[in-house]
């Protein structure tokens, strides 16, 4: 095929890909090594339009010197590149042939001769010269910090796994056995956005700290992230909950359905999708602001609920209630469900999280395995001066429940569980693995996942907890809730 014929079918193939876009903006240039500066043109090229294009010049027709595949590469990693391409003809060419709306150059540029004047000339484009603002250039590190696992900040202690007679290879088996399993996950859906900020100070008028939105981001959370943990480690998921018909419900559910989760849904008008917002600056969140209405489900979607989860278990392996206490589990549809459970003799497991709001964990009876924080566990057995084993017996009593991953923040995790004789109970600690996170909010979500998938593949407690501990370490090494892969836990497991 002919440069001409190749151009032609790259720009027809941009025209489709962008159909819908009002807009398209067109940078070129060599990009040998992506830098700030780099980045601030991109940026800024993003921000006049809705679909960026970036056309890589050509080995051999300028000054590049890195190989024309590793640039394509790089300029494709960034995250507000639509679409980047060889350039195998002189821009200006390739622009009268693509017609964008708008072509960015470099401000060093503006007083020189361009070429691509005319092109954009004849259809009626414009030529804006600029080299970004400079809070853009932190937007890809944010993407970094968004998806990337900082496998080096997690130390796994050895002597846990002597104690327990069990080595980092068992555990990796067991990870491999989660696709056997059928599991499915009941409760709150959520919504979680991060809305990073420049801080520019204080205001003079009143003492109220002042910021610029750079970038926000959208993620799944509450049990919605607790389901898409539990099908990335592999396992096949049902995720069952209550939202509305509304943006966020909409977010939520693509992308469940991206990530491989059957989605069983009630829409409810009388209660929007619920949203928690937080504002960042610095790598601290300044503000939290939550949309969201707490009361309980009426009996009709209740019950069409309770319908759609009878169906999900009837051939299923793992149960879990996964609540926020925004009322998607009133207690008469837990006591159904968990009735129907032990008539199927499927393991449940349960977490009921009380941070902004109160709850009790203990209402979930006769689970295999309760994950409180300290401050639930308390809460559910109005105790607040016991010590920890004390306190995790307590609540196993009172909640009828097998054993207790008591989790402690940074100070790691409490594990009560019976003994191999089953005659009396067994106490053990781990410390938290990731010695410098980012952010904590998903930590007890992707514990409770990989935890109960490894008890219910035969995993013992012991190792459950272990492996809860380095999935957790492995979510907290990045900002915001997106899924854990089986992939990550064992590339984790063999460092």
């Amino acid at each position: 095929m002919d440069r001409h014929a190749s151009a032609v079918e790259a720009a027809a193939a941009i025209a489709k890909e962008s159909r819908g876009a009002h807009k398209i903006v067109f940078v070129s240039g060599n990009f040998n090594i992506v830098h700030p500066g780099h980045l601030r043109l991109l940026n800024f090229a993003a921000e006049c339009g809705d679909f960026l294009v970036v056309g890589i010049i050509e080995d051999g027709a300028s000054n590049a010197v890195v190989p024309e595949q590793l640039r394509l590469q790089s300029v494709q990693s960034i995250s507000v590149v639509n679409h980047a391409l060889i350039l195998r003809m002189p821009p200006e060419d390739f622009i009268a042939m693509l017609k964008p709306a708008i072509v960015v150059k470099g401000k060093e540029h503006e007083a020189l001769e361009n070429p691509e004047h005319n092109a954009v000339e004849s259809y009626g484009g414009k030529l804006l010269f600029s080299s970004g603002e400079v809070k853009f250039s932190s937007l890809d590190l944010l993407q970094r910090e968004f998806l990337e696992t900082n496998f080096q900040a997690i130390k796994k202690p050895v002597d846990y796994l002597s104690r327990h007679s069990f080595s980092t290879r068992t555990l990796a088996g067991l990870v491999r056995e989660f696709a056997k399993l059928k599991v499915v996950v009941i409760g709150d859906l959520i919504v979680d956005e991060y809305i990073n900020c420049e801080a520019l100070g204080m205001s003079q008028e009143d003492p109220t700290i002042v910021v610029s939105p750079i970038h926000s981001e959208r993620f799944l959370g509450g049990a919605g992230i607790v389901a898409a943990h539990a099908c990335g480690l592999g396992a096949k998921v049902t995720y069952l909950c209550v939202c509305g018909d509304d943006e966020a419900g909409h977010f939520a559910r693509e992308s469940l359905e991206s990530y491989g989760v059957a989605i069983g849904v009630v829409v409810d008008e009388s209660r929007p999708t619920t949203l928690k917002q937080r504002y960042r600056a610095k790598d601290k969140t300044l503000l939290r602001v939550s949309h969201l209405r707490q009361h309980d489900i009426a009996r009709e979607p209740g019950n069409i609920l309770l319908d759609k989860a009878q169906e999900a278990l009837r051939d299923a392996n793992l149960f879990i209630f996964s609540d926020f206490n925004y009322g998607c589990l009133p207690q008469y549809l837990v006591d159904e469900l968990a009735a129907c459970c032990r008539q199927r003799d499927i393991m449940m497991v349960a977490d009921s999280q009380s941070s902004s709001q109160i709850g009790d964990v203990s209402r979930f009876h006769g689970m295999r395995l309760l994950t409180p924080t300290e401050r639930e566990a308390r809460l559910a057995v109005r105790d607040f001066s016991s010590g920890l084993v004390v306190l995790a017996e307590t609540l196993r009593k009172k909640a009828g429940a097998k054993e207790i991953i008591l989790t402690l923040g940074s100070e790691g995790l409490l594990i009560h569980a019976p003994d191999r004789n089953g005659d009396d109970f067994v106490t053990d600690r781990l410390p938290a693995f990731n010695i410098s996170p980012k952010d904590v909010a998903g930590a007890g979500d992707s514990l409770l996942s990989c935890a109960s998938l490894a008890r219910a593949v035969g995993g013992s407690i012991w190792q459950s907890a272990f492996l809860g501990s380095v999935a957790a370490a492995c979510q907290v090494s990045r900002v915001g809730n997106s899924p854990l892969t089986a992939r990550e836990l064992i590339t984790e497991l063999s460092l």
